[in-house]
């Protein structure tokens, strides 16, 4: 499981969905975005695993509709924000519905509420990488 950390740390971090994403040995600085509170953050990858220690809530979307990032719960700025020490949590499309951008963690629970998505905890994808407001 602890192969899956770079992988969720540079698509939460760094890509959409639709992109690929890097094996743990190729895991290097880079840049990207993601989603917060409906805008679109800038990050400084540096992925450091950090399983099941996460405390900022962090979700992926792991079937999402076309430019889909990572959606952060917390950011800097907000009284929670532990430095993007991620606790990661998978976010699934349930089978026929069509997948809707989700931009903040408010989406993310009323699409659950709606039965439109999955929310599983994956704790061994947890990590560390921190986020630019």
């Amino acid at each position: 499981m602890i192969r899956r950390v770079a992988p969720v740390a540079l698509l939460v971090c760094a890509l959409a969905l639709a992109v690929g994403v890097a094996s743990p040995a190729l895991a290097t600085t880079s840049k990207g975005f993601l989603f917060h509170d409906g805008a679109t953050l800038r990050t400084v990858v540096t992925p450091h695993a950090f399983p099941y220690r996460g405390v900022d809530p962090l979700y992926e979307v792991t079937n999402g509709a076309d430019g889909q990032l990572g959606i952060a719960g917390v950011a800097p700025g907000d009284g929670p924000y532990h430095g993007g020490r991620w606790e990661v949590f998978d976010v699934t499309f349930n089978q026929g519905v069509t997948p809707y951008l989700l931009t903040s963690d408010d989406a993310v629970f009323a699409a659950q509420s709606a039965g439109d998505v999955t929310v599983t905890r994956d704790g061994a994808a947890d990590f560390h990488c921190p986020v630019q407001p």
